[in-house]
């Protein structure tokens, strides 16, 4: 096999572990070409194991990476979220692999740790790597990775969304959601989410949005009933397109024709738990049905 082919094998788990640690897919992409010509300008015949040593680098320049975004992110404006990553539906179980941990959802909670517990954490609690390899990746103690990653679920707390909705399930209240907020019927979107529902929506700065995170059903039904108010007083056209947002269904919102964001959803079994709303147009490239992805 040759180097180029064991690095294209492997590139798939790469981008996962970038995108999740970037949240953006040309962060991601940029990562993964670096990573790339490292390893061909490296001895690579020589390497022991190319999946370690190549998993080593990406999480290496991740790490470096986020540090330098990190005064970017720190003067956006409103809430930061990740670049969704959207499928065409192919049916109603389709599902990334661990689709629960590549959740907007999720991916925002790990805005809070720092690089160093966000790299150990995904690598041993989604990729399944061991201490010794997570200590060769960042190049620390095994104790210290032990240390980072007891830190990182202890700022993480308890998911959101430890009781999980089956896909069918999860299925029928989003397509529930979509018809109660066309209608802007309040009674309805509040019935379809939890009471301590969240959401959370990414504008940019340039895409309007509400700049602070909604708590609690009633806001964020009253939030959709005003928005279904101003369409109907503009006769504009709200339309809503399933697709599979990071592995799971969600929805793109388009006005008369045009995209403005991309919802995801995460449910607990009965009801809507959190809403990701991403608006910002510099996030929404992907979201074209035409060039579906699902690298993680």
């Amino acid at each position: 096999m040759t180097e180029t082919q064991t690095f294209l094998n492997l590139r798939p788990r790469l981008f996962g572990i970038a995108y999740r640690m970037l949240g953006t897919r040309h962060d991601a992409d940029d990562a993964v070409q670096d990573v790339y010509v490292r390893w061909c300008e490296a001895e690579a015949r020589s390497v022991r194991s190319p999946e370690a040593w190549l998993v080593s680098v990406t999480t290496r320049l991740c790490i470096d990476r986020l540090r330098s975004l990190k005064v970017d992110r720190e003067s956006y404006v409103g809430p930061w979220l990740s670049e969704p990553l959207v499928a065409e539906v192919a049916s109603p179980e389709t599902e990334l692999e661990k689709a629960q941990h590549l959740s907007i959802a999720f991916l925002l909670v790990l805005e809070r740790l720092s690089p160093e517990e966000r790299a150990s954490f995904l690598l041993h609690e989604v990729f399944d790597f061991d201490y010794a390899e997570i200590a060769d990746a960042l190049q620390r103690s095994e104790g210290a990775c032990r240390q980072l990653v007891y830190r990182a679920r202890q700022r993480l707390g308890e998911p959101r969304g430890r009781f999980r909705a089956s896909p069918s399930k999860h299925r029928a209240l989003v397509e529930q959601f979509a018809a109660a907020t066309a209608s802007g019927d309040i009674g309805r979107i509040v019935a379809l989410l939890s009471k301590d529902a969240q959401l959370v929506a990414d504008g940019g700065g340039t895409a309007r949005v509400v700049l602070r995170p909604l708590q609690g059903a009633e806001r964020i039904a009253r939030l959709f009933h005003v928005i279904a108010r101003q369409l109907s007083t503009l006769r504009a056209r709200l339309e809503y397109r399933p697709v599979l947002v990071n592995g799971e269904l969600g929805l793109l919102r388009l006005f008369d024709g045009t995209l403005h964001s991309v919802l995801a959803f995460e449910t607990n079994g009965d009801r809507i738990s959190s809403i990701g709303i991403v608006a910002n147009p510099a996030k929404l490239g992907g979201a074209a049905l035409s060039q579906p992805r699902s690298d993680p």
